[in-house]
């Protein structure tokens, strides 16, 4: 009978796209403090105008004390929504509303600055943040207004109206050049940032597509099992009784030799549906222990027709590395590698085995020196039920079921394989006690 399925741990939750879009637009709003903070330095002590300090470097102190509140927010793994993107640009919009004011309103060429809150923003918040958010920035631009010009300190000459304009034209460029580099810049990670969710995501819905294929073939196996184990010997012992009545009649041994093919098949099909039990249910019934690397390749090579082939490569160091996993199915994932290579290999030709460290994991990597296998092969090596073996030699569940047992471990198996070069599988399994 099949044990049933152990439950599988809960797959690991992508990043809500919010919170993604907080953390690259708290690293922007440093740049953007950063930035704001050379910009106020040079207008007051390069071009020595006049410009209220304290109340300036105020400001821009509440800014850097709201990016500590947001970045300890996400330090506590609280919930981080759309409506809390929005409050904080609109939050955003007000203190650069609060400098542009203090540093010469409508004249300060950094009003530009607000195309960066209206640009993102189109880019991260729904329609109505949107909306709410243009509305806010117009009229904060519009406040401007109430402030026209810059002073200058007592005693200095007031520059007439060409060198005004040669600053404010100067300023513009700068500025469109800081907004534009900001936008591109966010918008760019932003997009990287949520092209690796969405193919975790991928990732995680075709290991979970791949858990209920194997949930779904254990349980196919052991009904089949069940429902044909009692036809399949009633089929064996009528045939071993007709043969044995027809040997006493002295009938030709063509026949007895049929009756005696019927038999192998019938015990080739209980053989099928055993093997199918065993691989789709036990892999999935057998508690996780840690398992040493050096037990895994002894119990490999214990039940492996043609061991004395095997050379392996395991350094001592390596030996007490231990991966958490059901001892047995590793050992049968580790032993269909290494049977798969020898059948794909010359009687004379060695399959190696070689284990070395990979980051805090182990890379064990299978190589044979067969003819190796086409792209068109190698694409659909893996699929359940496709195999390249004669009929009899296997049912193309090894690599299926593997693959599906070590990413539930959190590691991967990879084959590369070049016609007339032989294939190389790498199993990477992470390792939970003493790690390299």
């Amino acid at each position: 009978m099949t044990p049933p399925p152990q439950a599988a741990p809960p797959l690991p939750e992508p990043d809500s796209r919010a919170r993604i879009n907080l953390e690259w637009l708290l690293r922007l709003r440093w740049g953007l403090l950063l930035g704001q903070t050379l910009v106020i330095g040079v207008a007051a002590f390069g071009l020595e105008l006049a410009l209220p300090i304290p109340e300036l470097a105020a400001l821009l102190g509440l800014e850097a004390l709201t990016n500590v509140s947001v970045r300890a927010w996400l330090a506590r793994g609280l919930r981080v929504t759309e409506g809390t993107l929005g409050k904080l640009m609109l939050w955003d919009t007000l203190v650069l509303t609060g400098l542009l004011a203090l540093s010469g309103g409508t004249h300060n060429p950094f009003t530009t600055l607000y195309l960066v809150n209206v640009a993102l923003g189109t880019v991260l918040l729904p329609s109505r943040w949107m909306w709410g958010l243009l509305g806010f920035t117009l009229t904060a631009f519009g406040s401007l207004f109430v402030l026209q010009d810059v002073e200058l300190p007592a005693g200095l000459s007031r520059p007439d109206h060409a060198e005004l304009m040669r600053l404010h034209i100067n300023g513009m460029w700068v500025a469109f050049a800081v907004a534009a580099g900001f936008i591109v810049y966010f918008v760019q990670r932003v997009t990287r940032a949520l092209g690796a969710r969405e193919q975790e995501l991928a990732q995680a819905r075709a290991l979970h597509a791949r858990r209920e294929k194997v949930a779904s073939l254990a349980t196919l196996a052991a009904g089949a099992a069940h429902e044909l184990s009692t036809p399949l010997s009633t089929i064996a012992v009528v045939t071993k009784e007709v043969e044995r009545a027809l040997a006493t009649a002295g009938t030709s041994e063509s026949v007895r030799e049929d009756l005696r093919l019927i038999r192998q098949q019938v015990d080739r099909c209980r053989d099928v549906l055993v093997q199918m039990s065993a691989d789709a249910g036990q892999t999935t019934g057998e508690p996780f222990h840690p398992v040493p690397l050096g037990r895994l390749v002894e119990d490999m090579l214990a039940e492996l027709p043609g061991a004395e082939r095997v050379t392996v490569e395991l350094p001592t160091e390596a030996r007490d590395w231990r991966v958490h996993g059901p001892p047995r199915a590793l050992a049968r994932v580790l032993r269909g590698l290494v049977k798969n290579a020898l059948q794909a290999s010359q009687v004379s030709r060695p399959v190696e085995l070689r284990v070395q460290a990979r980051g805090e994991g182990a890379l064990l990597e299978v190589r044979d020196a067969g003819t190796g296998m086409a792209a068109d092969v190698l694409s659909r090596a893996g699929e359940p039920f496709f195999t390249t073996k004669p009929p009899g030699e296997g049912m193309g569940l090894g690599l299926f079921l593997a693959r599906t047992l070590v990413e539930q471990l959190g590691g991967s198996l990879e084959l590369r394989s070049t016609p007339g070069r032989g294939t190389t599988a790498s199993l990477s399994l992470p390792v939970t006690e003493g790690a390299p």
